[in-house]
């Protein structure tokens, strides 16, 4: 396969997952779909700027936070908080937790079912729980 084939057919796909996300398919969207790729990552808005910059994606800082924050409302990602004003977007939507090493910065996951919350509180009338999210900081041993 050429390379401009294999760039078509990333980008035909890039396409199709923002539109089955309800996302006009714009073409910053699409880079940054390809950027994201389909494996699971964790990324801060900064790295990705920096990957896009690297790739010769001319698009701002503002636009990629603004761009992820509507693939995380879209479904395409998850935000990981990991403290004030800090936070990852992770590629892997299924049920997970995290390890945060606070000696890198960088998250590990954690499968669903290694971790069980108890005691979770009954929600406030009129609001459903839409789930738990666990961080478990580490340090280098």
């Amino acid at each position: 396969m050429t390379v401009s084939r294999k760039r078509k057919s990333s980008g035909e796909d890039a396409v199709r997952r923002l539109r089955a996300a309800g996302l006009r398919p714009t073409r910053q969207r699409g880079a940054l779909v390809e950027l994201l790729g389909s494996g699971h990552r964790h990324l801060s808005a900064e790295s990705l700027h920096q990957e896009a910059q690297q790739a010769g994606i001319g698009v701002s800082l503002a636009t990629i936070y603004n761009t992820l924050h509507q693939f995380t409302e879209a479904g395409l990602l998850r935000e990981v908080v990991v403290g004030a004003g800090r936070s990852y977007f992770d590629t892997n939507t299924g049920d997970h937790q995290h390890f945060y090493c606070e000696d890198d910065g960088s998250l590990i996951d954690i499968e669903g079912e290694a971790i069980a919350v108890a005691g979770v509180p009954a929600p406030p009338k009129g609001m459903a729980v839409d789930r738990v999210d666990v961080v478990v900081r580490v340090k280098r041993a």
